[in-house]
């Protein structure tokens, strides 16, 4: 039995000039849905060209992964901002791709929130807000980490929200992702129990033994994790097992 309804997305285009980084041609073919970093956390306008035209080329859906503006911390670290700044640095980023998008007639697909931003939306219902407004503007839906402001506010505002699994970040016992500043190895086996308790038992285990409930629709892989293509195979497998 098959759980064809959970996609599993990955962050590409985290590449900057001549330094690149991530495995973004091996997970091409195995994700269904990508995110593109869109130059502020990441990434480069040619690495946006770039990636969009493979991720066109190998068929799967494209979405913008807008970031802070920080490239020396890859937008890892928090910033203090205003719901109107962050407003206008995520529509900034995500009009830079839909550019991309446009020259290769390939739709918008979502919006998802990078790094420290990411954690910041997820607690700041005005930041998240600002978010949303950009996320209606393209008419797209925001993936997030649900039980939080990610999914409170998408439905305040009427954005359609894709819950997300990550197996490659830890989760705290309050249902928060634990963001390193470098990714930790994960081993296969940790990955694949991970994706079948999400989708056999609706939970997952926080780093201090709590189970946190949890209903995914897509599973988060992290490129730049040295064993990101493992990780994604091990994934798929999982998904193809499916519930008990």
């Amino acid at each position: 039995m098959t759980t064809p309804s959970i996609t599993i997305n990955s962050d590409l285009g985290e590449s900057i000039g001549l330094h690149a980084f991530g495995n973004d041609e091996e997970l091409l073919a195995i994700v269904d849905t990508v995110n593109v970093a869109c130059g502020m956390h990441a990434g480069d306008p040619v690495t946006m060209e770039r990636t969009v035209r493979a991720a066109v080329a190998a068929g799967v859906t494209i979405g913008a992964h807008p970031g802070l503006p920080d490239i020396t911390g890859f937008g890892r670290r928090a910033m203090a901002l205003t719901p109107d700044e962050t407003r206008d640095l995520v529509r900034y980023q995500v009009g830079a791709l839909v550019g991309f998008l446009d020259r290769h007639g390939a739709p918008l697909d979502h919006l998802k929130p990078h790094g420290a931003l990411f954690g910041m939306c997820a607690t700041d219902e005005d930041l998240m807000r600002a978010i949303c407004d950009v996320a209606r503007q393209y008419a797209v839906p925001v993936l997030g980490l649900a039980g939080t402001a990610h999914e409170s506010i998408c439905a305040e505002t009427g954005v359609a929200f894709v819950p997300e699994l990550y197996v490659d970040l830890d989760y705290g016992a309050d249902g928060m992702i634990v963001v390193e500043r470098a990714p930790l190895p994960r081993r296969p086996e940790e990955v694949r129990d991970r994706v079948l308790q999400a989708v056999r038992q609706g939970t997952v285990t926080a780093v201090d033994g709590t189970a946190v409930p949890v209903q995914p629709a897509s599973v988060c892989v992290h490129s730049d994790l040295p064993s990101a293509v493992q990780v994604a195979r091990e994934v798929r497998i999982a998904l193809a097992t499916g519930p008990e």
